[in-house]
């Protein structure tokens, strides 16, 4: 079977591998306080131009999200998001588990706009009856979305002046940051980033870390932030393993050169599915890639590539994903391209 289901499926890349092993048996302090830890901290505060940020190291971005908007909003906040937004759909409500509603708007292509969002917030403080409801408190987006768009600089900075007028923290999912920021389309870099968001985390997940996610805080954490991390069960006490890998994503831009490689795959494997005739859901300049494709020939690809059924836009059509990860290679392209042919 081919694989083209996510981004996250195999193991880590061989260099973060590496890492691990040869930090394998060195005695270390436990719980992030370790020099692999503090050590990836600096280089991440360096790329990112951002001396004086405060950097946590996570587990997943489920558990990142959650824990950080349960830190950022108060008890009475919600957060505003799009409607596909990853915590408006496939997060299982765990931000809403913490106590805080998720305050969806329709967006465009997964985007959030900055005019919609203003006009809301504008509605809502001209409400009489606000003092009854959820007041906003952050504003979630993701870079990549979820469809695989990306938002230019000129809209994150949109976005971060809106936010900056209604006392909002502009907060940064990034399960796939490195193909945001390696893609041909993209105009905002990490230090765009860390200039415009209150709070953002750099995914390793997807970008070829056997587990982790760097949150960043560029102008400081909340505080007691650790301890917040400890409460929601999300401190690893084996923090050096998170710290090992981004250490390595970190250096000789490591990081950049695996996203790099992701797009280089996924512009082949785009030429392939133009070249085969099938319609592009959404025009996604990033490492997921969504097809229009009748339900027929659906049944005979799944019998030997593994995708991710995304929606069904009718009853005779459905829309999946493909997606390169860091193990994609050429002659997997070239398999499915053969494939495809037959169906």
């Amino acid at each position: 079977m081919l694989y083209f289901a996510n981004d996250y499926s195999t193991g880590a890349h061989p260099e973060l591998l590496k890492a691990l092993l040869d930090t394998n048996d060195e005695k270390l302090p436990g719980y992030g306080e370790d020099r692999l830890c503090e050590r990836a901290k600096e280089k991440i505060r360096r790329a990112c131009g951002c001396p004086e940020a405060e950097i946590f190291f996570l587990m997943g971005g489920t558990q990142t999200n959650s824990v950080a908007l349960s830190a950022l909003l108060k008890g009475y906040e919600g957060v505003i998001a799009a409607q596909t937004g990853h915590i408006s759909v496939h997060e299982a409500g765990a931000v809403e588990s913490g106590g805080h509603k998720v305050i969806t708007l329709p967006g465009r292509e997964g985007r959030l706009d900055a005019g919609t969002l203003k006009a809301w917030l504008g509605d809502f403080y001209g409400d009489e009856s606000r003092e009854h409801m959820v007041f906003p408190g952050a504003v979630y987006i993701s870079q990549p979305t979820e469809y695989g768009t990306i938002y230019s600089l000129g809209e994150l900075e949109s976005l971060s002046a809106v936010c900056g007028e209604y006392s909002l923290t502009l907060y940064m999912d990034g399960a796939r940051l490195g193909y945001a920021l390696a893609s041909p389309a993209a105009d905002a870099g990490l230090e765009d980033i860390a200039r415009l968001c209150g709070a953002f985390y750099i995914g390793g997940t997807k970008v070829g870390a056997l587990c982790g996610e760097a949150l960043v805080f560029p102008k400081g954490a909340p505080e007691h932030f650790f301890t917040t991390v400890k409460q929601k069960g999300a401190l690893p006490a084996k923090g050096r393993l998170l710290g090992a890998q981004f250490d390595a994503l970190f250096t000789d831009g490591l990081y950049l050169r695996i996203s790099r490689r992701v797009m280089e795959m996924t512009e082949l494997l785009r030429g392939v599915l133009a070249a085969r005739g099938f319609r592009f859901y959404i025009d996604s300049p990033t490492n997921q890639q969504f097809i229009l494709i009748e339900n027929s020939r659906l049944e005979k690809l799944t019998k030997e590539v593994v995708l991710t059924l995304w929606e069904k836009p009718d009853a005779e059509h459905s829309v999946v994903r493909f997606a390169a990860d860091p193990s994609t290679t050429p002659e997997d392209i070239e398999a499915l391209d053969a494939i495809l042919a037959g169906l």
